[in-house]
């Protein structure tokens, strides 16, 4: 079975928190596991750690806050943070970054926040895992300033142009894509710019339960995008880039694992259950 890992899912949130355990088990069933468990603010990293606590090699989490959270930033979220990356669960710091689209928070205190945690990162040497939309040159002006220190950087959810593409591979950033590029409506220029990003640098993502891919068939009952779906929206990456799925599939797995540094405990997980 090819094999997948989903580097971004919102697990705890109210559309998939109650069903936990199918989502991890359909997803397996589909190759795709382990999966990543954002944390969006301080309370929802904890319960994340826990949670993947629960669920050993199958589920693994970042800690960070995201955009949206940043006027929730207190003078304990910086020591909570730093606690829980030192649980083994935990893979990297985020989500963080910009958000210039919603403005849940405001932009001075987005900025301050996302500098905060990639100070963070930089300290305890950990990958980040950022968010940014809308907010482009801010987030390359900032990430500058760490990018030297910081021992991996994966930008998440990719949607921007191609100057932005080009900015984000010149920090040498991995690239998170989606099933937006299955949005015939939206998409369209994302999809194009899918084949310009090296095979080194492509992760795969659902954030479910988010961006169902709009062109699955039969279409899914549910509106809820499931990690059990990332299989497609790797085969329409593969189609888009002119590559055989299972080959494009094994670059994103082997990328996913480096960036994480999950490759010894995947393997142990999986010796353990044989």
């Amino acid at each position: 079975m090819v094999q997948h890992i989903d580097i971004a899912v919102n697990i705890l949130s109210p559309q998939l928190a109650n069903h936990i355990d199918s989502v991890i088990s359909d997803a397996a069933n589909v190759g795709v596991s382990p999966l990543i468990v954002i944390g969006s603010d301080i309370d929802e990293s904890i319960e994340s750690q826990r949670l993947c606590s629960a669920h050993p090699g199958k589920l693994f989490s970042t800690a960070g806050v995201h955009p949206h959270h940043a006027k929730d930033w207190d003078q304990h979220s910086r020591q909570s943070i730093i606690t829980l990356a030192a649980k083994p669960e935990v893979v990297a710091i985020g989500e963080c970054g910009l958000d210039y689209n919603r403005d849940f928070s405001p932009r001075d205190l987005q900025r301050d926040v996302f500098a905060k945690q990639l100070e963070i990162a930089c300290e305890l040497n950990m990958p980040v895992l950022m968010h940014c939309r809308e907010a482009h040159d801010d987030f390359i002006d900032i990430l500058k300033d760490y990018r030297p220190e910081l021992p991996r950087a994966l930008l998440h959810c990719f949607t921007g142009t191609q100057v932005e593409l080009e900015a984000c591979l010149q920090q040498d950033l991995y690239i998170g894509i989606t099933g937006w590029i299955c949005d015939e409506r939206r998409g369209q220029e994302l999809a194009q710019l899918v084949p310009l990003i090296p095979n080194n640098r492509l992760m795969a993502e659902t954030d479910s339960p988010y961006l169902l891919p709009r062109s699955m068939r039969p279409k899914p009952k549910s509106s809820k995008n499931l990690p059990q779906y990332l299989p497609y929206i790797v085969e329409t990456m593969a189609k888009l880039r002119d590559q055989c799925p299972e080959q494009l599939a094994k670059h994103c797995y082997d990328n996913s694992q480096a960036f994480f540094n999950l490759e010894d405990t995947v393997l142990e997980t999986q010796r353990v259950e044989r």
